[in-house]
């Protein structure tokens, strides 16, 4: 079995190196056919590549972990919000590079929204980046200084779903408004961005400045897109208000 567990390290097959012997004697009880054995070892291997590769996308997604739909209150959501829910848990929004653009006020739970549609997308193996507009917007500066702005761009396309958290929070200067363009730009139609914003499109302008530049980003992001308008009070203020009231009754 030395050799056996030679061959097995150097094809990095280390799912079936850890249970092929453990099949082969269920096989044997079992009387399976050869092709039964080796489907079951493939599919153990198969399996647990599946499982790492959701943890390593996990891990680099920056994902806030505790934003999931396990303690997302849906019944909150607008009833419009709530008919895309499934579509958006599949995921089949990314096969046409489509965009999800979250609006609403602070505290109604666009962000946990989107982040829990993407941890939906992790789980499927997607590869998901989770970043604030002002995070981005420096990243890209500095790959623009250190002239490697289109190798970042590159890396970025290869990403299935990129999440800006709050544009339009921190107001950005020229320079700032140029290089997010570019990438928004360099996305559209190549791959899918969901965004969460308090600001409506209508003041937009506050971020690129620039009527034409505005128009043309927004023009982008909504071609192909699922707008989710959270018209709804905070989320946090009311829990406050609950935990308030408890207190009070106590």
């Amino acid at each position: 079995m030395l050799e056996m567990n030679d061959y097995l390290k150097q094809l990095h097959m280390g799912s079936i190196r850890g249970c092929y012997e453990q099949v082969a004697n269920q096989a044997r009880k079992g009387s399976w056919t050869y092709e039964q054995y080796l489907l079951e070892v493939i599919k153990n291997e198969c399996e647990t590549r599946f499982e790492n590769r959701i943890a390593r996308n996990l891990r680099s997604s920056k994902l806030p972990p505790s934003k999931t739909f396990d303690n997302f209150d849906s019944k909150r959501l607008p009833a419009k919000v709530s008919t895309h829910l499934s579509v958006l848990k599949n995921g089949s929004f990314l096969d046409r590079s489509e965009n999800i653009l979250a609006f609403g006020n602070p505290g109604s739970g666009k962000t946990h929204l989107v982040c829990a549609i993407a941890h939906e997308l992790i789980a499927q193996g997607k590869r998901v980046l989770f970043t604030t507009c002002s995070q981005l917007v420096q990243d890209l500066l500095i790959a623009k200084r250190d002239l490697t702005l289109t190798k970042y761009l590159k890396k970025l396309s290869r990403i299935d779903a990129v999440v800006i958290d709050d544009i339009g929070y921190v107001q950005q200067n020229r320079q700032e408004m140029e290089v997010l363009f570019t990438f928004l730009a360099d996305r559209y139609e190549r791959g899918s961005i969901m965004i969460t914003s308090n600001l409506p499109f209508s003041k937009w302008e506050q971020i690129f400045k620039d009527p034409m530049t505005t128009a043309a980003a927004i023009d982008r992001l909504v071609h192909h897109s699922v707008v989710l308008e959270l018209n709804l009070s905070s989320y946090r203020l009311e829990q406050s208000k609950n935990k308030k009231a408890k207190k009070d009754r106590a």
